[in-house]
């Protein structure tokens, strides 16, 4: 199958990003078209239209599988009707080569972006992550758009490797699934933990909400004003086929950002003995800004001192902890270019390219932060 998909992409001229982000406005994504107002093209889009959903996410992919739903007929039908249609693929870092094939056969297909789900079989791969975006990228060219859509609590899971999905070469955009009601928390406080995590990646967050449940719809209201308040500039919602008239009054209603709020700023602050992917993306642009350390996912003394020392140089409080001011002076700078490895691999990169092992925290197992699902709403989704 991998042979003839590749057969079937190489020779695709793949288009640029559109002018317009495909992810700008208010989204809703779908499992199976069949179960979206019964597969009916018109349909769909008179209910998109009805509550002032703009993109449509579909799922185009299962693992190392295309789905056959999404194709060129039913993407250029929702086209004439003026939705944009973008495909997500559900991955798992096994046939990673396999995976990024499916992605750029949706791309070929007619995608107005491409969005992954990638989740907590991804955790502890490092090497699979970049050989799936690497050859995703060569498939697709490097500016097409795309998004992750991976878990929303970044220190819950140390392993998974979110400094390659959305590090340079990565997912432009950042669409983390903010399922306030499967997690069992509050909506502000899913925004305050997720944003404080996820924009150290400096990528845009395009936050994830759920309609599913379903959860109060004083809370579907209070997401979309959230999102206003910290300045995303879209918002999509899993998903279609569970949304109720409640649900899509709610994600329609006209909402402003709420009074007398405040967004949570700052960024999460990393110290001696921190491990997880936070680590990795520090020490990646502590060796970029000249700080001679290992990329081991591991805060140790060294990653210490170098800390220190960077703040001295830019006039911070040197006291060795990684804070808002420290992450701004240190994501002034490219992280630099790692080549993940297995121990059991020979080392092959170029002279500007650092070949690793993968990290230590790739050993570390993360923790749900879902309570009604063990790894959250697109469990039943994830599986053909």
């Amino acid at each position: 199958m991998l042979a003839a998909l590749t057969l079937m992409i190489a020779a695709v001229q793949v288009p640029v990003a559109r002018a317009q982000n495909p992810l700008n406005g208010r989204g809703m994504w779908i499992w199976y078209v069949s179960r979206a107002n019964g597969g009916n093209v018109a349909s769909i889009a008179a209910r998109a239209r009805r509550y002032g959903v703009g993109t449509l996410m579909i799922k185009g992919g299962d693992g190392s599988g295309v789905w056959s739903q999404f194709s060129p007929a039913l993407i250029s039908a929702l086209h004439a009707y003026g939705l944009r249609v973008c495909a997500w693929q559900y991955v798992y870092g096994n046939k990673p080569v396999s995976e990024a094939h499916v992605g750029a056969a949706d791309v070929k297909n007619g995608a107005d972006c491409l969005v992954i789900d990638a989740e907590s079989e991804y955790e502890g791969k490092y090497v699979a992550a970049q050989r799936y975006i690497t050859t995703l990228r060569k498939l697709i060219g490097n500016h097409f758009p795309v998004g992750l859509a991976g878990l929303p609590y970044v220190s819950y899971h140390p392993g998974f490797p979110y400094s390659v999905f959305l590090g340079p070469g990565g997912a432009q955009f950042n669409l983390p699934q903010m399922y306030w009601f499967d997690i069992g928390t509050s909506v502000d406080r899913v925004y305050a933990v997720t944003y404080v995590f996820n924009r150290i990646y400096q990528r845009p967050i395009f936050p994830l909400g759920e309609v599913t449940g379903p959860p109060p719809s004083r809370d579907v209201v209070r997401f979309r004003q959230l999102a206003i308040a910290y300045g995303a500039d879209g918002v999509s919602w899993w998903d279609w086929q569970d949304a109720s008239n409640t649900m899509w009054r709610a994600i329609a209603q006209p909402v402003g950002s709420p009074a007398n709020f405040t967004p949570v700023r700052g960024m999460a602050i990393l110290g001696l003995h921190a491990v997880g992917d936070l680590v990795v993306w520090a020490q990646e642009h502590l060796v970029s800004a000249g700080y001679q350390i290992k990329i081991d996912g591991a805060f140790g003394p060294n990653t210490l001192q170098a800390v220190r020392n960077f703040q001295v140089a830019n006039g911070l409080t040197a006291d060795g902890r990684i804070g808002s001011f420290t992450w701004q002076a240190l994501l002034r700078y490219r992280p630099a270019a790692v080549h993940w490895t297995l121990a059991r691999q020979a080392a092959t990169a170029s002279a500007s390219v650092l070949s690793l092992p993968e990290p230590k925290n790739a050993r570390l197992r993360g923790r749900s932060e879902f309570r009604r699902h063990p790894r959250g709403a697109y469990v039943p989704a994830s599986r053909g």
